[in-house]
């Protein structure tokens, strides 16, 4: 049994070792890239093309909408924020709380806000149905998160 036990224990202190040598070469890859961390706010869904005749209703335009969501344990006061299209359309944020691990959704139309919906107020689409880039940035103007779709004619 003792031999058994102790092929067993180097086995596994071959492997742990060998995984601890692959975590700390991977490390530095990742923090260099900048992937290693979530962003606190990302967008989480684009619904660009509303279902539907495009017909400009307010209907319509409500159906066209980003969701935002914070990742973190802690509200966070988007104050300032804006989110921005390739067209240079931009909506920006006025004294808006969104919660921990919580979900807003921003529609192109009109509409009352509330704490999970917020309205741009527009009579036209913003996003782009076949491509188009979202960019959140926060209130210093740094890209917080983006969402691209299609392909990009630039």
């Amino acid at each position: 049994m003792s031999h058994v036990s102790s092929s067993v224990r180097r086995i596994a202190a071959t492997v742990l070792a060998a995984g601890a040598v692959v975590g700390a070469a991977a490390l530095p890859a990742a923090a260099q890239d900048g992937h290693h961390q979530r962003p606190r706010v990302e967008i989480s869904r684009v619904q660009a093309d509303s279902p539907g005749r495009d017909d400009h209703s307010n209907r319509s335009l409500n159906n066209e909408w980003v969701e935002i969501t914070n990742t973190t344990r802690d509200g966070i006061n988007l104050r300032g924020w804006t989110l921005r299209d390739d067209d240079g359309n931009r909506y920006r944020f006025d004294n808006v709380r969104i919660a921990a691990r919580a979900t807003i959704r921003i529609h192109t139309g009109n509409g009352r806000d509330t704490r999970t919906d917020l309205f741009q107020d527009r009579r036209e689409y913003v996003w782009g149905n076949r491509a188009d880039t979202a960019t959140l940035r926060d209130d210093r103007g740094r890209t917080v998160d983006t969402e691209s779709w299609g392909r990009r004619h630039h």
